[in-house]
């Protein structure tokens, strides 16, 4: 998997599908990495050069000292963008990863062909949850979060019935550096884009999981609402991970939003 420097930092990142196809940027939540779009990828690089990285404090990407904020992450993504030589991009993020969205389609909106802002919001507290959070996890590590992000991503249904998916997430976030995630989420914390959205101009999906006890649908539609021509879409049966655990029911919508775009 090849790294390239951007905005300071070592990212890791992955290509897939057509090399002439229109690219398709692909944001991860905290406390994951790339391989979170796993379910994606076989529908998704058919059509669409799909990009995919490690964000700041993930993965195999650097992980310099915190805090972050959503402005420092949605310009690693543009630098990265740069480091490949592109121009412009459909994006499509998950929680953190739709935040940085928000913020990439209020100030570059000139590299963004679309959004597609998935199970996230424009803000999210109260700052005392991210205090806690942040003090547990440089305390005591990633151990002592990871079963109560599962209940919070997951339904109790999915989480019963698909164990293999299931450790598969569970060591993602088991895996992510301690130190990223608490550097995140005081990004999170600090985070107010709801006075920015409703100057986003591109073409804009916004998408909530029925089931989310992190996003609730009503905390998505406010997103959806500052966005002025935005569609919005509930996925049934599905909490914080929607990608996941309705990975069919979500890349019919995501491709045939998509498609409406990329026609000649």
């Amino acid at each position: 998997m090849p790294e390239t420097q951007a905005n300071g930092i070592a990212i890791y990142y992955r290509f897939d599908g057509p090399e002439d196809g229109p690219v398709l940027m692909l944001s991860n939540s905290l406390g994951t990495r790339l391989e979170m779009w796993d379910p994606q990828i076989r529908p998704l690089a058919a059509r669409y050069r799909v990009l995919r990285y490690d964000s700041r404090g993930h993965g195999r990407t650097a992980v310099p000292d915190g805090p972050y904020s959503i402005r420092l992450l949605a310009e690693d993504a543009i630098a990265l963008l740069d480091s490949l030589s592109i121009e412009r991009a459909h994006f499509c993020g998950l929680s953190k990863g739709g935040m940085i969205g928000q913020m990439l389609g209020t100030e570059h909106g000139d590299r963004i062909s679309s959004l597609t802002l998935c199970a996230t919001a424009c803000r999210l507290g109260p700052k005392e949850l991210w205090n806690e959070r942040i003090g547990t996890v440089i305390e005591k590590g990633m151990p002592a979060l990871a079963e109560g992000i599962l209940e919070r991503w997951l339904t109790r249904d999915y989480r019963e019935r698909a164990t293999a998916e299931v450790e598969q997430i569970r060591k993602m976030i088991l895996d992510t550096p301690a130190k990223g995630y608490a550097a995140c989420c005081a990004a999170i914390r600090d985070m107010d884009l709801c006075g920015m959205t409703g100057r986003i101009r591109v073409p804009t999906l916004v998408v909530a999981g029925e089931d989310d006890p992190a996003t609730p649908p009503e905390v998505v539609r406010e997103v959806h609402e500052r966005i002025s021509g935005s569609r919005f879409v509930v996925v049934p049966h599905a909490a914080h991970l929607l990608n996941i655990e309705q990975a069919e029911t979500f890349d019919r919508t995501l491709l045939d939003f998509l498609d409406q775009q990329t026609k000649p």
